[in-house]
């Protein structure tokens, strides 16, 4: 085990994700090419410095209470050793808050990823090309649901699941057909994912459950293989209709975008609406919604935690 040398750092990338993907409630999510940048200085002091810049800047904690260092911490503790007792974090955000697309998971996949790679530089191991299953198993522990975790760690569409979550949780990272591509509509509006968890029944019919069962299997396929049949693969009968009441725009969004043929799914928790379109109709898809909406079509990115040794300013 080596020492902390003042002045070492590393940066570390990660992007946003969409989960609960249509009928993959808490198992299928995907990542979207928004990226929170943070990167994590040794201090020679006893002292603790965080900042914040672009979304989030001026609302979230810039103390110890902080997501991306409270991560950090329990990371180290599952190491079984303490973090640096001098850190900088310096945190600039790409992913929204509160608006569906991962924001909470991003900081925590953040937290765990640069405790390994400070890990990994201390002891001078190579950064780059870390093992992100630790990442993986701790995130999805942290967050409480892997789906929107594993997309950030891995890129690509990931399917998750886990049989005991302290013993882990599997993920297959899987390609998305190349003519698939994700147009997101946020809202001004936030929702918190408590909220909207708030609402789900504690049962569900059991002829709701086998035809989400169909179309979970349909929405792999469509994904990666057959986008012709998005539309059919997005349908769902778990999460959204319960939370209608939670983000009646969202849902008539969605509503008016499937009626004319387009994958509309609310993303993650909500508000933000998720389509996923193709390369012949996602200039049709952008042109809904109105001004209510920011619309962005931030792709899918092949690959999810990015690790580089930064230098101090």
């Amino acid at each position: 085990m080596g020492e902390w040398q003042p002045g070492a750092g590393v940066t570390v990338r990660v992007p946003a994700s969409s989960a609960n993907l249509g009928p993959g409630f808490d198992s299928v999510g995907v990542a979207l090419g928004l990226w929170d940048r943070c990167r994590a200085t040794v201090l020679a002091d006893h002292a603790l410095e965080i900042t914040v810049s672009g979304e989030g800047a001026g609302s979230v904690p810039t103390d110890a209470t902080h997501l991306v260092h409270r991560s950090l911490v329990h990371a180290f503790e599952e190491l079984g050793e303490k973090p640096p007792s001098g850190l900088r974090l310096e945190c600039d955000n790409e992913v929204p808050h509160g608006r569906g697309l991962g924001s909470s998971a991003t900081a925590i996949v953040t937290g765990v990823a640069l405790a390994h790679a400070l890990r990994a530089l201390r002891d001078g191991r190579p950064v780059e090309g870390l093992d992100l299953t630790p990442v993986n198993d701790l995130a999805a522990r942290l967050e409480g649901h892997p789906d929107n975790s594993s997309a950030s760690v891995y890129g690509g569409v990931t399917l998750s699941w886990s049989d005991d979550p302290e013993r882990g949780t599997t993920t297959l990272r899987l390609a998305p057909h190349p003519d698939v591509v994700p147009v997101v509509f946020t809202p001004e509006v936030q929702l918190s994912t408590a909220t909207a968890r708030a609402v789900l029944p504690a049962q569900v019919r059991l002829s709701d459950a086998a035809a989400n069962s169909a179309r979970a299997a349909l929405l792999v396929h469509a994904v990666t293989r057959a986008p012709e049949h998005l539309l059919d693969g997005t349908r769902e009968w778990l999460h959204q209709e319960p939370r209608r009441a939670s983000y009646p725009a969202s849902m008539a969004l969605v509503d008016e975008l499937r009626a004319a043929g387009h994958a509309a799914v609310i993303s993650g928790a909500g508000p933000s609406v998720l389509v996923l379109s193709t390369r012949g109709t996602a200039d049709e898809v952008t042109t809904a919604g109105g001004a209510a909406w920011r619309v962005r079509r931030p792709g899918i990115p092949g690959r999810g935690v990015e690790f580089a040794v930064s230098e101090t300013p």
